[in-house]
């Protein structure tokens, strides 16, 4: 959290892989008994005070997918409300490069899906818009 501002941040990953099809993304899908149940996301979470938004974001995909990931360029940032008063950061980073074996240690369900496919799944409201451009490349 931004203690001068009041705002939460969020990192999340754009983890990406070459296939010979084209780029694919790793999402995963919110458990059912949770906030935005079964609402697919990017890896990722909230920035504890004090915590490098890099760091955070490496903590987090060590917690919900077992990687130590190489943390890439920051795509893209915006606020978004999900509830009135309260706003919420959204930081993607770009991810290409982990060490260790992907496991779901997090989510209901992981998935690769094709850049090109991801406005095809039900993400998180906060998601949506930056999902659209991503997905257009």
């Amino acid at each position: 959290m931004d203690s001068s501002t009041g705002v939460v941040e969020v990192v999340a990953a754009v983890i990406e892989r070459r296939t010979e099809a084209g780029v694919e993304i790793l999402i995963g899908q919110r458990k059912p008994g949770g906030r935005h149940p079964l609402k697919w996301e990017f890896p990722g979470g909230k920035v504890e005070a004090g915590e490098d938004l890099r760091e955070a974001l490496v903590r987090e995909l060590r917690e919900e997918l077992g990687i130590e990931a190489r943390i890439g360029a920051e795509i893209e940032r915006y606020d978004f409300s999900y509830t009135p008063g309260r706003v919420t950061r959204l930081i993607f980073f770009r991810v290409r490069e982990f060490a260790g074996e992907l496991t779901n240690l997090d989510f209901a369900d992981i998935a690769w899906v094709p850049r090109e496919r991801l406005a095809e799944h039900d993400f998180l409201e906060g998601d949506v818009d930056f999902v659209s451009r991503l997905g257009r490349g």
